[in-house]
């Protein structure tokens, strides 16, 4: 049975469920997949943590979340991290459900151009991002620095 769902931006105090579904559901960690990361990300934009919710959970105030996007604008590009749902729950429009909604911010914050990190080796990935509309851009490749620890 499909969840009734509710989209809405993330709340400091579920971090750790958050987390948790992340571990679950999501290829990868991040330097930044941890408690103090996501707050300072809500701490900066608090919009830009797109959770996809249970709206029908009456044991979980906000409803239990059952998939997440990071709709980052830094005033120029339109970044995606983090798109995720819950294994239990796939298949059922909740992660095209989440993209729609980044773009809606992105769009109304001018954004013209969206783009997402995927691992290389996320075939799962790779068909929903295709499914959704994007692509791989073969000339360009992400460098790093870490700046901590971690």
């Amino acid at each position: 049975m499909t969840p009734q769902i509710v989209l809405r931006p993330a709340a400091p105090e579920e971090i750790p469920a958050l987390l948790a579904l992340w571990a679950r559901a999501a290829k990868g960690t991040s330097i930044t997949d941890d408690e103090a990361g996501v707050a300072a990300l809500l701490a900066r934009d608090p919009e830009c943590l797109i959770v996809a919710a249970a709206a029908d959970d009456p044991g979980t105030p906000l409803g239990t979340p059952l998939g997440t996007v990071i709709a980052g604008w830094d005033g120029w590009r339109c970044h995606l991290y983090r798109l995720a749902v819950d294994p239990a729950h796939r298949r059922q429009g909740i992660g095209a459900a989440l993209l729609a909604a980044a773009e809606q911010r992105f769009t109304a914050l001018g954004g013209r151009r969206a783009d997402a990190m995927v691992l290389d080796e996320n075939a799962v990935g790779h068909r929903t991002w295709q499914a959704a509309g994007y692509h791989p851009e073969p000339q360009w490749s992400r460098w790093v620095k870490p700046l901590a620890d971690g």
